[in-house]
């Protein structure tokens, strides 16, 4: 795999977290805002939502040069 596919691989990846995220974003709103709502459902959607966003910074700094100091 050359390192123009491996870079493409990880933005694809990237893209496909960011839309995850976006729409567990958009579920725990729409639950938020029609109470009564499952907090255990709820609950479980934000840990998934943040572990996302790890996810999400990891890809990102992957993509970002290294800048000597």
């Amino acid at each position: 795999m050359t390192e123009d596919q491996h870079i493409a691989e990880i933005r694809a990846r990237l893209q496909e977290l960011r839309v995850e995220h976006r729409d567990l974003d958009e579920v725990i709103n729409r639950l938020v805002q029609s109470p009564p709502s499952d907090q255990l459902l709820l609950q479980r959607l934000k840990k998934r939502k943040l572990l996302l966003k790890d996810k999400i910074s990891i890809l990102e700094r992957m993509l970002t040069p290294d800048i000597p100091a």
